[in-house]
């Protein structure tokens, strides 16, 4: 399975991800990123060999794969809406390409399992919102 319609416009329409590495040492690292989903993949890093030294990168390269990336938003406060996406997946090794902020080092994600929530954008009722489950495919 894949994105739907819905969700694929919402990731175009956000500008900014949370993306999580691990280290070798086991530490947890968050860290707020600007990404490119090209339909299949999603994209971090951008131009210079600087980003190659960035611990998102370093975790990468050092053998830990296995990432999870968060787009969310706050519609609205009162009333109370919110959405997103969270993603867990597999980066790949850094290549050179032109992305979203030109030519550069990047890292492909690949999706492996998805969950969105509240795409639609309306505000929260007397639960908190059922999230959609999607299984994707290895690239």
């Amino acid at each position: 399975m894949s994105f739907t319609a819905e969700e694929c416009e919402y990731l175009a329409s956000q500008p900014l991800a949370r993306l999580a590495t691990c280290s070798t040492d086991g530490q947890p690292d968050v860290v707020p990123v600007s990404f490119e989903f090209d339909g299949a993949r999603f994209w971090v890093g951008g131009p210079g060999t600087s980003v190659l030294a960035t611990r998102k990168f370093r975790n990468v390269v050092a053998g830990n794969q296995e990432v999870a990336l968060v787009i969310d938003d706050m519609v609205s406060f009162e009333p109370f809406i919110a959405r997103g996406i969270r993603i867990y997946g597999r980066a790949g090794q850094p290549v050179d390409r032109v992305g979203l902020v030109g030519p550069g080092t990047y890292m492909p994600i690949d999706p492996t399992v998805s969950w969105s929530w509240n795409m639609e954008g309306v505000p929260v009722g007397d639960s908190w919102y059922e999230s959609r489950r999607t299984d994707h495919a290895r690239v």
